[in-house]
């Protein structure tokens, strides 16, 4: 019963409406391979949309140039403690005016030991970050969110903020065998949301986590920004040279979609207006 009032209550016709014009292929069960579920992820969008308009107030520019249709590589720099980037992201590209996509995200492999929490983030469109995970989504024309600095960026202390950590080069590589286009995220705001002072390393290990944060114990309302980038494409001979031309690229362009994120801002919590 509660969770019945719950989902009427998140679930308005204005979520409906954005719901019913994202193109989703699953079977007949609402399912797809890797267990995204239309209901379950309808219901993450009303609540992450809520997140998105009235707490982190996000302003998103550059969405025209997520193509409509298609394979894509959507690559951000991470940051926040938890996965609020890419959930944030994710709405994005969920509600995107210009045409909306079911986003997929690549996740850490810790996620799916959480009890509760690596379900819900699988049914609503994540999957566990490996290779052959994203080649497959990627051969099925989806729309992957990558974050290539894994836990060393979402982990990241407050000091480091803005500072973008070793990018793994598995995405390149993808991206360049099956001719897969990368959209480029600067992603300003997250970094506050949960500033991290110090990381219990002992904890972590005994946890069995990558870390465990000196941090506030909830997202603090950071005002966040989310500028995409113009569509890139690489070819040419897959030599590790050239992967590593490449990434320093995709880095680049992300570091100055970051600047541009801090040049918007007026204010960490606020947009400047009165």
């Amino acid at each position: 019963m509660l969770k019945q009032t719950l989902k009427k209550w998140l679930i308005t016709p204005e979520v409906e409406e954005i719901f019913n014009r994202i193109p989703k292929d699953v079977g007949s069960y609402g399912y797809d391979p890797w267990g995204y579920n239309l209901e379950a992820s309808k219901v993450g969008l009303a609540l992450f949309k809520l997140l998105y308009d009235h707490y982190f107030r996000v302003t998103a520019t550059g969405l025209s140039n997520i193509p409509k249709t298609g394979r894509v590589l959507v690559i951000a720099n991470h940051s926040g403690q938890l996965p609020m980037d890419g959930a944030l992201i994710g709405v994005a590209m969920a509600t995107n005016p210009e045409g909306p996509r079911a986003p997929r995200a690549m996740i850490e492999r810790f996620f799916p030991t959480v009890p509760f929490v690596g379900n819900w983030l699988n049914e609503m469109g994540s999957v566990i970050g490996d290779p052959v995970n994203c080649e497959r989504m990627l051969e099925r024309e989806e729309a992957v969110i990558v974050f290539p600095e894994g836990v060393r960026g979402s982990g990241k202390l407050f000091k480091d903020r803005y500072q973008l950590k070793r990018f793994g080069h598995g995405f390149m590589h993808i991206a360049m065998d099956l001719h897969t286009p990368i959209v480029t995220v600067g992603v300003v705001g997250c970094e506050e949301t949960m500033p991290a002072l110090a990381n219990i390393k002992p904890l972590a290990r005994l946890l069995g986590l990558p870390y465990v944060p000196v941090t506030v114990p909830v997202p603090l309302p950071a005002k966040v920004y989310l500028n995409f980038g113009e569509p890139m494409e690489f070819s040419g001979v897959r030599s590790e040279g050239e992967v590593t031309h490449n990434v320093e690229i995709v880095k680049d362009a992300i570091r100055a979609l970051i600047q541009k994120g801090m040049n918007q801002r007026k204010g960490v919590f606020t947009d400047g207006r009165r």
